[in-house]
């Protein structure tokens, strides 16, 4: 946060700076035009005084011109700029809202006091006097990156607390004033995924890669919402070219792992899962996908090995269990077998394959009932993740809806 604020602080000066420089050249073109009012060659005299770090001649130039004519919205704001550089913040506060009153159009003012407000923390004072001078002036980039910057700042915050919902309206509104930004776009990816709004999170991260190609991280969340749609080839792409930026990443390779898996090319896996524990030995998820691979080759012995790697640092692992317990199954080892799927559904009440075997563990024990119980809990949870798949989520922006049909709230 005190990063965050140092760079408002920068801006905040650039920003005035940029404001008298862009008066400057206003007053020159009207200068090179028809003969100037001696009105407005004294504000071109204060902007230039201001702009060459006079303040001294600008007040004076200024304080004349307000004599002769009080309501110069013009020579308001430029008074405004001299006294936030002299560190008379509540006079300049005074003489903005004054310029406001007078001309409530007036861009330059609603920014000005905006950026006052934003060097001195209060974000929620700034936030609609920036908004109302971007919407005024669209061409003010300078005045898009502090707003930006505050949301973006509102957003990680709103983030760190898990309020998501927060986080994403912020970041919408910062997305919406800037495509352009790479930053915005991650950030917004980010929380979209967390939010399981996986067709935003995978639109997000797309612009991303477009505005910064190559973006590791952008690749790695674009390779993780695509594994969410079950679109497996694509995501293996974003991770090959993530392994290739990051070849040292046991999670890029585990990632890549998965994908290849997925695609049924178990050797291809293997290969990723091993790069990944020789990177990070003190791991679980490699070994507990190495032991889904044996399990699958019909290898038990394989398997155990891998599923006891997992559950000696992570006792508690619902998948590990749950592979374990396949193992006994197979083994027709029934009891033990029950055991560790009772004990995965502790730890992962959702877990639709720990309650399928538990199923079919009690049917071999003669536990018809219980049999039943969990085969009805394992079909329930199959037809709900079938329509999550489905239809994912995806945000609806209130622009885009017919006129016929009820706005959100």
């Amino acid at each position: 946060m005190a990063l965050c604020r140092a760079w408002l602080n920068m801006c905040w000066f650039n920003m005035f700076m940029l404001s008298t420089l862009i008066l400057l050249s206003a007053v020159v073109a009207v200068a090179q035009g028809p003969p100037a009012t001696p009105s407005v060659a004294t504000i071109r005299d204060a902007a230039a005084a201001l702009a060459a770090g006079d303040l001294k001649r600008a007040e004076s130039e200024l304080q004349a011109i307000l004599h002769a004519e009080p309501t110069d919205v013009h020579a308001l704001n430029l008074l405004a700029i001299v006294r936030v550089e002299q560190k008379r913040e509540a006079e300049a506060e005074v003489l903005f809202k004054q310029a406001i009153a007078i001309q409530p159009n007036f861009a330059g003012a609603h920014a000005g006091l905006g950026l006052l407000y934003a060097q001195a923390g209060k974000d929620d004072l700034a936030i609609p006097e920036l908004q109302q001078s971007a919407r005024l002036d669209p061409s003010r980039k300078d005045v898009q990156a502090v707003l930006i910057s505050i949301w973006r700042s509102q957003a990680h915050d709103a983030a760190e607390h898990n309020e998501l919902e927060k986080a994403l309206a912020l970041l919408i509104g910062a997305r919406k004033l800037n495509p352009a930004d790479a930053d915005v776009q991650y950030e917004f990816g980010m929380v979209a995924l967390r939010m399981s709004l996986f067709p935003d999170a995978i639109d997000a991260f797309d612009q991303t890669l477009k505005l910064r190609v190559d973006d590791a991280a952008a690749l790695y969340g674009l390779g993780r919402a695509k594994i969410s749609v079950s679109s497996f080839d694509d995501a293996k792409q974003a991770f090959e070219r993530y392994v290739q930026l990051r070849p040292a990443d046991a999670s890029g390779h585990y990632a890549l792992g998965f994908s290849v898996q997925a695609l049924q090319r178990p050797a291809d896996a293997r290969a990723e899962y091993e790069k990944s524990i020789a990177l990070q030995p003190l791991q679980t998820e490699s070994y507990f996908q190495l032991g889904l691979i044996e399990l699958e080759a019909g290898n038990a012995d394989g398997a155990a090995k891998q599923f006891n790697h997992v559950l000696d640092r992570a006792p508690q692992h619902a998948g590990a269990l749950t592979g374990m317990g396949r193992v006994r199954f197979q083994e027709k080892q029934y009891e033990a077998a029950a055991v560790s799927f009772e004990r995965a559904i502790a730890s992962s009440p959702g877990l639709r394959e720990a309650h399928y075997y538990l199923g079919l563990t009690d049917s071999r024990l003669g536990r018809k009932e219980d049999s039943e119980k969990e085969l009805q809990i394992a079909s329930r949870i199959e037809r709900e993740e079938v329509e999550k798949h489905q239809a994912p989520l995806k945000i609806i922006d209130p622009d885009q809806l017919p006129a016929t049909e009820p706005r959100p709230r």
